[in-house]
């Protein structure tokens, strides 16, 4: 059994708030240099470059990359053979991001009641998944949401035999109705199979994959490939203002379903696909 304070948690999901907003991951960075390699609208390419700029001033300035740092959303995988001790450990991660939140700077976006409206002013409560893993080490990622991309995500329930082209047709489709108005080029992640709240939970553990890094299984990765061609084939373009560049990556998780349905949902990331995670 391994002993690990709560206060180590509060600690680390701080730092990874305000390091997440302020620096870009590599392999994002690593599709933008690709799409302006590749764009073929001049104002796409001009967009993409101003883009890599502001990374780079961000970067040097430690600063947030975007004004929107978004609702923090926490995953944690704790290895079963760990004990937490000298706090709560929800409570230890939701001071993690309001601390993180306020010594990084970073704006409060955070409304406690949906309907009322009003602000926290400390950016919580996160959204926290929590996974019992093998092991006794603790895996902390935060993935600071923008509104925008968030706002234009989606769930279907498809029937069976609608298959692998009704995948395809909803996924373009919600991303041609998204245009211009969730940042891209953007990461598109796609959750194929289980129930109502799996499936979106795949889509949301889509975006934490690498840009560019495939689903292991072959038809999966075949079919990341064919929605990243139809996606950058739509015109959208950077910021929506035309292109080929529309999507910076695709990635797909699946689980199994029940035999009367195919549910897909599809998490869209802006470009500014933040991340950042510590092992403990």
């Amino acid at each position: 059994m391994r002993i690990v304070e709560a206060v180590v948690l509060t600690e680390s999901v701080a730092k990874l708030c305000w390091e997440a907003c302020y620096y870009l991951p590599e392999d994002v960075l690593a599709g933008f240099r690709e799409a302006e390699r590749t764009e073929a609208s001049p104002i796409g390419k001009s967009i993409l470059q101003q883009l890599l700029e502001n990374a780079e001033e961000a970067k040097t300035n430690h600063m947030p990359y975007c004004h929107d740092t978004g609702m923090a959303v926490v995953f944690v995988e704790i290895g079963q053979e760990v004990h937490i001790t000298g706090g709560d450990y929800l409570e230890s991660i939701q001071e993690g991001v309001r601390k993180g939140y306020k010594d990084g700077f970073l704006r409060n976006s955070v409304v406690g009641d949906p309907l009322l409206r009003v602000n926290t002013g400390d950016n919580t409560p996160a959204v926290v998944h929590t996974e019992i893993v093998p092991g006794d080490q603790i895996k902390i990622t935060v993935l600071p949401k923008g509104g925008g991309s968030e706002n234009m995500s989606a769930m279907k329930f498809l029937l069976p035999g609608e298959g692998v082209e009704g995948v395809k047709n909803f996924v373009v489709q919600t991303i041609k109705e998204a245009g211009g108005k969730a940042c891209p080029p953007v990461v598109v992640g796609v959750g194929i199979g289980g129930s109502f709240d799996k499936v979106t939970s795949l889509a949301k553990h889509a975006v934490l994959r690498e840009v560019g890094v495939h689903h292991p299984d072959p038809h999966i990765a075949k079919l990341e490939e064919e929605l990243l061609e139809a996606i950058n084939n739509t015109g959208i373009g950077p910021q929506g203002l035309g292109g080929t560049s529309t999507a910076l990556w695709v990635p797909i998780e699946t689980y199994a379903c029940h035999i009367t349905a195919l549910p897909v949902a599809v998490n869209i990331q802006c470009h500014a696909a933040r991340k950042k995670t510590i092992v403990i």
